[in-house]
């Protein structure tokens, strides 16, 4: 009797501690952000070693590791569960929005600036313009050119690396300060290191009193690659990422300033919570408006896939599988308020595994610092920044899986407040873009639907209107209030029919580059009013993947892009001398030239696209070479003239007729 006592006894005490325990654990969620403790648990962290759980805590959770592991190989050996498998990767793609022209402090005339996604927040680019000077970069150098003189530009100076091993990726401009943003190689003898992308963001600040003289005033380096930049009201936002870095058998917690190492040691660094990567990303901040002020750099243990950066917040976005099954599993998700009998029952019942994004949200407080807030998660995956919207204190989301496309909105707090319904099962979203209260979203399988959703009333979003059309469009971009422009591709779709003549399935394959106008006036009946097809299935475009290639202006009745082919394939008018005499010159050619041209048009409600004339610039003789589109070709206007830049040539012609007025020889053959 004494010994069942006892072990009564003994039993309320487990589950008195184990209660407790739980309500620890339940008090201590809401600190998402957790300092690492020591040098040995980053190195843990870094090597994923498993003698970080404790013994004891592996003898108590044994049964139960036994018996989920088993219950999950029998669901396994059932056939798993089903995921989405799209094609998709979001690293494909960058993002951002719409600025027409402005007016330069140092310039007089009219200038065009990077296309971006929120306004007042810059993004970095390869090709800036001040209206008197034009930046570009041309294999490693920076290349500073005197455009003050349409008829005699020249170049005025060049910026090369210090080292051979760093190329220069992106530019920003900010007053008389031109930002260099470069990858550094690391050098390791190490196959792992390599593979897993071990290069460092190097960030040069110059000073542009003198353009034919620019003065290097500020340089730091982060030990990360770079992955993206902003800057707001003079304060330059730099994100690097990748895999954690081990030197001399010592985890990297150090970074660069002015060739001073400065090492702020493992409490730099911070996890959050059930977050478990052995990914780091990087947020720096340096005041360009004061600076020698020392740059701030805050370091995270997170893996990004996307990243939308608004005038108040930074949010980082990680997308993974949940459903990976662990034998070990937490103390918490045995001894719930269920009891210990919970252990026994079928949890994934109810857990819808797939593919979640993970939203990281960072406060920009007024001094510039960044704050981790609060952490949400949502099944789905985005495409990319256009995906993410921040909009009267909430968070606008547009994420798709294999059971369709969706619209989720989160309030200050990252609590979800609203969600549309599933649109387009089994169809991938392609592009999405927010615009005030309304959202427009394009899905496609075999037609584009083109979907209008309404956002007045954040709990309850409501799809209004749909629109199918041959195609997809993977960039969306205003017009104005109530006409939007897609660029995407053409397809034609085609049915598939068994000897009987009975259809079997639907099949379509791309025809061409398209642009389109569409009115949403109607949004309830959403109508395209004129398209363009460019080319064909071999045709293609940097604005497929990056919104930075569009040149638009809404006044001046712009739009111009990029386009890469084969040189006979490019459909200009016959009003086109310069194009004629390119394709005269190589005729005997033209099966192994790939050209690059820039595809200048007039846009309006009235006539829809029409084109003016195509620039030309790069000819590459290869036939294997083809899809390595060039990324380095851009347009800007300054004044009555349309400037195209790219690493060989600046270019100058006339916007209203596109004669060419000049052009400076950048890169020798």
């Amino acid at each position: 009797m004494k010994k069942i006592i006892i072990a009564i006894i003994l039993i309320l005490i487990l589950i008195i501690s184990l209660l407790g325990y739980r309500i620890l654990l339940t008090n201590n969620e809401e600190t998402e952000l957790v300092e690492i403790s020591s040098k040995e648990e980053l190195e843990a962290i870094y090597n994923r070693d498993m003698d970080e759980i404790s013994t004891p805590f592996k003898l108590l959770t044994l049964p139960f590791s036994i018996l989920y592991e088993s219950s999950r190989s029998f669901t396994s050996s059932m056939g798993g569960v089903v995921t989405n498998s799209s094609g998709i990767n979001p690293n494909d793609y960058t993002g951002s929005a719409t600025t027409d022209s402005i007016t330069s402090t140092q310039s007089t005339k009219e200038y065009s600036t990077t296309n971006i996604q929120v306004e007042n927040v810059d993004e970095a680019d390869i090709t800036k313009t001040d209206g008197d000077y034009i930046y570009s970069l041309s294999e490693d150098k920076v290349i500073i050119t005197d455009v003050r003189d349409e008829t005699q530009i020249k170049i005025a100076a060049e910026i090369e690396p210090k080292n051979s091993n760093t190329i220069p990726s992106d530019l920003m401009l900010y007053n008389d300060q031109l930002i260099v943003i470069s990858e550094k190689m690391k050098s390791t003898s190490s196959y792992y290191y390599s593979y897993n992308n071990s290069n460092a963001t190097v960030v040069s600040v110059y000073d542009l009193s003198n353009r034919e003289q620019p003065k290097e005033i500020k340089n730091y380096e982060l030990e990360q690659p770079y992955y993206t930049s902003r800057c707001i009201d003079g304060r330059l936002y730099v994100i690097s990422s990748g895999y954690l870095k081990e030197e001399n058998d010592e985890i990297v917690t150090y970074y660069y300033e002015d060739g001073k190492q400065i090492d702020p040691g493992y409490k730099n660094i911070k996890r959050i919570k059930d977050v478990d990567t052995t990914d780091q990303t990087i947020l720096s901040m340096l005041d360009l408006n004061n600076i020698n002020n020392a740059v701030k750099v805050n370091s995270y243990l997170m893996d990004i896939e996307n990243a939308y950066v608004s005038e108040n917040s930074i949010y980082l976005l990680e997308e993974k599988y949940d459903g990976s099954y662990s034998s070990v599993p937490k103390i918490s998700s045995i001894f719930g308020f269920k009891g210990i009998l919970g252990a026994f029952e079928d949890e994934d019942k109810d857990y819808d595994y797939g593919k979640y994004t993970y939203i990281y949200k960072f406060n920009l407080l007024e001094d510039g610092s960044i704050q981790y807030d609060k952490k949400a998660k949502e099944k789905g995956q985005t495409i990319n920044q256009f995906s993410i919207d921040e909009y009267e204190g909430n968070l606008r989301v547009a994420l798709y899986d294999s059971e369709g496309s969706k619209i989720v909105i989160f309030n200050n707090e990252m609590k979800k407040i609203g969600e549309t319904e599933k649109l387009a099962e089994g169809e991938k979203m392609y592009s999405s873009r927010f615009l005030g209260d309304r959202a427009y979203l394009v899905t496609y399988k075999t037609v584009d639907p083109l979907f209008v959703v309404d956002l007045s009333n954040p709990e309850d979003p409501q799809v209004l209107g749909e629109l199918k059309i041959p195609g997809y469009s993977t960039y969306l971009h205003p017009y104005d209030e109530n006409h939007l422009i897609g660029i995407g591709m053409q397809t034609e779709e085609k049915v598939n029919r068994n000897s009987s003549g009975k259809v079997i399935s639907t099949t379509a394959t791309i025809t061409g580059m398209k642009m389109a106008l569409f009115d949403v006036t109607d949004v309830n009946n959403p109508v395209q009013i004129s398209d363009t097809i460019i080319g064909d299935s071999r045709t293609t475009s940097a604005i497929l993947t990056n919104h930075k290639a569009l040149l638009f202006s809404k006044e001046k009745q712009l739009l111009a892009i990029p386009v890469n082919n084969y040189t006979e394939d490019f459909e200009v008018e016959s009003s086109s001398d310069d194009y004629q005499s390119m394709i005269n010159s190589y005729t005997s050619y033209k099966k192994q030239y790939i050209s690059e041209g820039y595809f200048v048009y007039n846009i309006n409600l009235t006539d829809g696209f029409t084109l003016k004339g195509t620039i030309t610039h790069a000819k590459t003789k290869s036939k294997y070479s083809y899809y390595n589109t060039s990324r380095l070709l851009r347009g800007l206007y300054i004044g009555d003239n349309l400037y195209t830049v790219s690493e060989d040539y600046i270019k100058v012609n006339r916007l209203d007729n596109l004669q060419e007025i000049s052009q400076s020889k950048i890169k020798e053959d």
